[in-house]
């Protein structure tokens, strides 16, 4: 897919969304040695975007976006094959879920040691590191327009 314009839920193919769930768990959960509930009912609502890239062995790095209940939209599933790593691919999905997200507020749990990652697209980290299924996090928030 071009990365440039994210597919809302409902509107993925069964092979599409295959693909992303068998990327995801590949790294969050095999990988990763993270056992969790990877499917977690927001994938097909309507509101969702995903965001990736395909390669020649199928998805090579996704992300998604979705809106919170506050207006605030929420980027997260980040997550880049380990074939396809070091050539920028989560740089672009970011560039393009932020064009999507326009001036809204956003926010993202980054695993801590990516944090100077997001730092590059304007996040910036609130509140203590936490754990999330075993691994250290940290809230992250962009926003655009100053809060009055």
């Amino acid at each position: 897919m071009n990365p440039d314009s994210g597919v809302r839920g409902p509107d993925l193919t069964t092979q599409q969304l295959y693909d992303i769930l068998r990327l995801r768990v590949d790294v969050f959960v095999v990988e990763q040695d993270c056992p969790y509930p990877e499917l977690d009912g927001r994938d097909l609502l309507p509101t969702t975007r995903h965001f990736w890239i395909e390669g020649p062995d199928g998805v090579e790095s996704y992300l998604r976006v979705l809106d919170e209940c506050d207006g605030v939209q929420r980027i997260g599933r980040v997550v880049t094959a380990q074939r396809a790593r070091g050539r920028g691919l989560a740089a672009r999905l970011m560039t393009a879920a932020l064009i999507s997200v326009g001036d809204a507020d956003s926010v993202l749990d980054a695993q801590t040691y990516a944090r100077g990652f997001y730092e590059k697209f304007g996040y910036v980290a609130e509140g203590d590191e936490f754990d999330e299924d075993g691994i250290p996090h940290i809230r992250m928030r962009r926003r655009l327009v100053p809060t009055r």
